[in-house]
């Protein structure tokens, strides 16, 4: 029987497509000395100053993103470019990843205000 057009064997095949590429990250994280995601390894876990150093790179990944997209931008409106699709793609790219990091930012904020309301 199918649900609003979707057969129970794609909901299947999808749920092991999931459940393979989870198997494939938590080998990859299981791996002596990690893979390297973003620059920081992940082997490398629970040294001091990981996170500082995991989140500034985020940090500037996302800035530079951001100063792409106003460089491709104002080359757009000087006439030095007429591909309006790179334009906004980079507009693109640096919004999601601001989006992104405005969500962790929500996240650790929430985080602290539990830790900080814990009864001890």
């Amino acid at each position: 029987m199918a649900i609003n057009g979707i057969s129970p064997d794609s909901i299947l095949a999808m749920r092991n497509a999931i459940l393979q590429k989870n198997a494939a990250l938590r080998d990859v994280s299981a791996t002596p000395g990690g893979a390297n995601v973003d620059g920081v390894k992940g082997g490398e876990i629970g040294k001091p100053g990981d996170f500082t150093s995991a989140l500034k790179g985020a940090l500037e990944k996302v800035n530079g993103l951001q100063n792409e997209a106003g460089e491709a931008s104002a080359a757009f409106e000087r006439g030095e470019t007429t591909d309006i699709a790179a334009v906004m793609l980079a507009k693109q790219k640096a919004s999601v990843s601001f989006e992104a990091t405005l969500q962790v930012r929500n996240k650790l904020l929430s985080a602290y205000k539990d830790i900080m309301n814990m009864p001890v």
